[in-house]
């Protein structure tokens, strides 16, 4: 492995009933844990949805209800998927928009917080689309010169991204790409931190309703207040957090909001 890391690194995938974050549930999710000497772990759970899975998401993954009819609730292997990640950066292919958002929305019904704080959170596809934007079958052709025959199985997808983002690293070290701005110039770097960076720079909650901006102050990331201070929103209308938190959004985003209305009432 080519990837220099100083804890950990999990990989992992997750395959679910359909694409809402607040309403869809997982029904597989596996991860490869890197660790700093090499060695590799795996950890692979079909999950039952307690809901139907979604004709559009069963002809993408092969899942059916009856598949996963007999398999442990989340709530049941909770605790293992959380210490199994513990102390561990995250990583994984289109991660960050929909996989960490939903794996978050999971444990936080079980009264488990997935902080980013004291992670790196890298994101594959972020990385590859940047450089050469493809699928993850291409990504891995191009990168490992493998044919991805076993796509949309979680442990195939999550092993193929592992050895993704190890030919990532090895291809373009050095080279000087744009942050997400389009401005900072960043330099690619065998270094999750920097890795993190191009991944997940500027995000505050994992659905990315709100945002830090380019000078750093957190900001709302959609709608009419889009590109607004959070801070002067809180103050301003304080009937926006209320319909915030009464409204189909995720907890984990819900409870990011709230710790910054605390964190600004509190001023």
């Amino acid at each position: 492995m080519n990837l220099k890391l100083k804890k950990p690194l999990v990989f992992f995938d997750i395959e679910s009933t359909g694409l809402s974050i607040s309403n869809d549930r997982i029904v597989e999710i596996s991860f490869v844990k890197l660790a700093v000497n090499g060695e590799i772990k795996s950890l692979t759970k079909r999950v039952n949805p307690e809901k139907q899975i979604s004709e559009e998401a069963r002809m993408v993954h092969g899942i059916s209800n009856e598949d996963v009819s007999s398999c442990p609730k989340f709530i049941e292997i909770a605790k293992t998927l959380s210490q199994f990640i513990e102390g561990c950066d995250l990583g994984g292919y289109n991660c960050v928009k929909f996989d960490l958002p939903l794996l978050a929305e999971e444990f936080l019904r079980v009264n488990i917080d997935l902080k980013l704080e004291g992670r790196n959170i890298v994101d594959a596809q972020k990385i590859f689309h940047l450089m050469e934007p493809r699928t993850l079958s291409a990504a891995f052709k191009f990168y490992c010169n493998k044919e991805l025959t076993d796509a949309h199985s979680a442990e195939a997808d999550t092993l193929a991204t592992l050895e993704v983002l190890d030919a990532q690293v090895l291809k373009y070290e050095g080279r000087v790409i744009k942050d997400n701005f389009g401005k900072e110039s960043i330099p690619v770097q065998n270094d999750m931190q920097t890795l993190h960076k191009l991944s997940l720079s500027n995000q505050i909650d994992f659905a990315g309703r709100f945002v830090f901006n380019k000078a750093g102050v957190a900001v709302i990331n959609f709608g009419k207040h889009k590109d607004k201070p959070v801070n002067e929103i809180i103050r301003k209308e304080p009937s926006y957090y209320d319909w915030f938190m009464n409204s189909d959004f995720p907890l984990e985003s819900k409870k990011r909001f709230t710790e910054m209305k605390i964190k600004e009432m509190s001023k």
